[in-house]
């Protein structure tokens, strides 16, 4: 009897765990972090990244990055769990994850616990993103200027 409570604990224990996806993320950490020791880091690994999405998410990508450049200097561009991201002081504040990164329908504009969002007991911590227009760019520099403060 102890034998088939161990076949089905470990059939169980097979469905548990990390879906594709993410063990596909921890996979692009472990390999961003060979590439930093190669010297692709920082805004050049961003770069690369966004490079590597397909549009609509590339174009949304590269705007943002320009807002984060402009609104918050202060904050260095890299990347997190292969998605481009910006810290401060070395943690991850803000980052953006394209729609493919976990077969989403949309892409997300998201933010860490280190961003400076507080706002009473409840505030947003991402964004779902399908296109950006003037106004969406004009929210979304607000809260990077906010974040990175």
């Amino acid at each position: 009897m102890a034998e088939k409570k161990t076949a089905k604990k470990t059939k169980a224990a097979s469905k548990v765990g990390l879906s594709a996806e993410e063990k596909a993320a921890l996979k692009e950490t472990i390999a961003d972090q060979k590439a930093a020791a190669r010297g692709l880091e920082g805004e050049k690994a961003l770069l690369a990244k966004i490079a590597a999405m397909k549009e609509p998410d590339r174009g949304m990508a590269k705007r943002i990055h320009a807002i984060v450049q402009a609104n918050a200097p202060t904050l260095s561009p890299t990347t997190w769990y292969g998605m481009p991201a910006y810290t401060k002081n070395g943690k991850a504040v803000l980052f953006f994850q394209d729609k493919a990164k976990f077969k989403a329908r949309y892409a997300t504009f998201g933010f860490n616990d280190n961003a400076s969002l507080d706002d009473g007991n409840m505030w947003p911590t991402s964004y779902a993103l399908t296109k950006l227009t003037a106004a969406d760019e004009a929210k979304i520099a607000a809260l990077v200027k906010k974040a990175a403060s």
